[in-house]
């Protein structure tokens, strides 16, 4: 195991940042931290580094104990959002300072700067200041920096942050090939469930500084066990149901309940439908899935090649309560392709037949949360 925490906690005055947090990751994986500004990812990533001490618990980095040591004898490197170059030196040189104070002789700086600034793609401009090169090229040097002393861990804290879109899809697709083939133990952190999805072997979902969930892209994003990583993790249709021992009650639709929510047997639940699992047509006989129930197309939003489609249905029979005790009108989002929507005539103010092709249970949770973390 390449990291472990055992009930990290940190808190500052009265204020608690990260809550009791147990993880373990595993040797060459690319963890992705996700979460809102405010959630603790980042102060988790700090205490790692150890650049913030801890309240309680203990960290573990590759078999060694370093709850207690000082962030140079963690051997980790750091990416900042802001890239953190010092102006004054050439890219090589600012490469080449994370061996300079470790002593390493000069001959071997030389050809470690060398193969790194290959590795990122600018063996040209390693003799250029940061203020010479673009955004893009600087945090690429951030990257080859925070390598140079071979690291057994590297954090990343929101690296492609302040790039734009198309700059950031580059560096993602550069980041994890430079990781997969060092084989370096990763942990990022992000705010944007695009740059998880992308990068991720694994994410860790944490609010409030809580780590709620941890699993897969494809099964958090699927299967996802709580309500906020079902409504963080994309678009979430969520509706408030009763689970008995072989069918889900929403007012008076009866679905078949799936077979992996046995757990939820007897029990208050919520059905996640996600937009692509909806179904729309003009009469019940035309859903393949199970029906819901009519409703009225009441908006329409053309996002190239799929129409983002928001059906409110006739009556609210369930819905998800918005905090207060009173239901909110029932709206479904659903995501079709253009030439669906064009065959079906769905237009506002149109009538439809709302069904659900797929659907996933999870329970009705006020606090959720998630002990252990290992993968499965």
């Amino acid at each position: 195991m390449s990291i472990a925490l055992e009930h990290v906690v940190k808190s500052y005055a009265e204020q608690s940042v990260v809550k009791d947090v147990s993880l373990e990751i595993e040797s060459g994986e690319l963890f992705v931290l996700l979460g809102a500004s405010g959630s603790g990812k980042s102060t988790l990533l700090r205490l790692i580094a150890g650049l913030v001490p801890v309240n309680s618990g203990r960290i573990w980095l590759h078999g060694r104990d370093v709850t207690n040591l000082p962030p140079q004898q963690r051997n980790t490197g750091f990416v900042f959002q802001n890239y953190s170059l010092f102006q004054h030196m050439t890219v090589a040189e600012n490469i080449e300072f994370a061996l300079d104070i470790r002593r390493v002789a000069r001959p071997q700086r030389r050809q470690r700067v060398a193969e790194l600034l290959e590795l990122i793609g600018m063996s040209d401009l390693g003799e250029r200041k940061p203020s010479q090169i673009s955004g893009g090229q600087q945090q690429r040097a951030a990257l080859a920096r925070a390598l140079a002393h071979q690291p057994e861990v590297l954090l990343l804290d929101e690296p492609f942050g302040a790039l734009d879109a198309k700059i950031r899809g580059q560096l993602r697709q550069n980041l994890r090939e430079i990781q997969k083939r060092l084989g370096v133990t990763a942990i990022l952190v992000t705010h944007d469930q695009e740059e998880a999805f992308e990068l991720a072997d694994r994410i860790g979902v944490i609010e409030r500084g809580e780590l709620l969930e941890i699993g897969t892209p494809d099964a958090l994003y699927r299967r996802p066990q709580h309500p906020f990583t079902a409504s963080f993790l994309g678009t979430a249709n969520l509706l408030a149901a009763q689970r008995n021992s072989h069918q889900v009650h929403w007012g008076d639709v009866s679905l078949e309940a799936p077979a992996e929510s046995e757990h939820l047997s007897n029990q208050p639940v919520l059905i996640l439908s996600r937009p692509e699992e909806i179904e729309l047509a003009a009469s019940a006989e035309e859903l393949h899935g199970q029906a819901l129930g009519r409703g009225v197309v009441a908006e329409k939003v053309f996002s190239g090649a799929v129409e983002k489609v928001v059906v409110r249905l006739n009556e609210n029979a369930g819905g998800y309560g918005n905090g207060n005790g009173r239901q909110q009108p029932l709206e479904l989002q659903a995501q079709l392709n253009a030439a669906e929507v064009d065959a079906k005539s769905i237009d506002i103010g149109a009538e439809v037949w709302v069904g659900l092709k797929k659907y996933h249970l999870l329970p009705q949770l006020e606090t959720p949360r998630v002990s252990g973390g290992k993968r499965a």
